[in-house]
């Protein structure tokens, strides 16, 4: 059998690289690691550290193709962030001018969660523990 141990990165391309670099860092506040040019593919590599646990790599690519996300298309659905206090986490986002979805409550868990989007329209998920 495989042995996986975790989760090593989530790799997310973004159209507009300043604008996502922006949200990622300034309104979600992932630290920066490390950031690169690479000049032979015309591409902008930002890794992110997300409360010292995982990590972030934002990349930035000349045109790259567009992928449906909603609504259930197929691929990657969504990546959600644990939080303490969903409500503290909306009020923040919405303090800067980042638009949630009203909370709702996992019928299974009974935590409560929320929806968001980076940028580009990516699904982002809010969930309390």
């Amino acid at each position: 059998m495989l042995k996986l141990k975790k989760i090593h990165h989530i790799a997310i391309i973004c159209s507009d690289y300043e604008l996502s670099k922006k949200f990622y860092v300034n309104i979600l506040g992932f630290t920066v690691v490390r950031e690169v040019y690479r000049e032979e593919r015309r591409s902008y590599k930002l890794d992110l550290e997300v409360n010292g646990q995982y990590q972030i790599e934002l990349f930035s690519f000349p045109d790259p193709a567009l992928r449906p996300s909603r609504p259930e298309a197929v691929g990657l659905r969504h990546l959600a962030f644990e939080v303490d206090d969903i409500d503290e986490a909306v009020f923040h986002l919405n303090e800067l001018q980042v638009s949630t979805e009203p909370v709702r409550v996992d019928e299974f868990t009974g935590k409560r969660f929320t929806f968001f989007n980076d940028p580009d329209g990516l699904p982002l998920e809010l969930y309390e523990v």
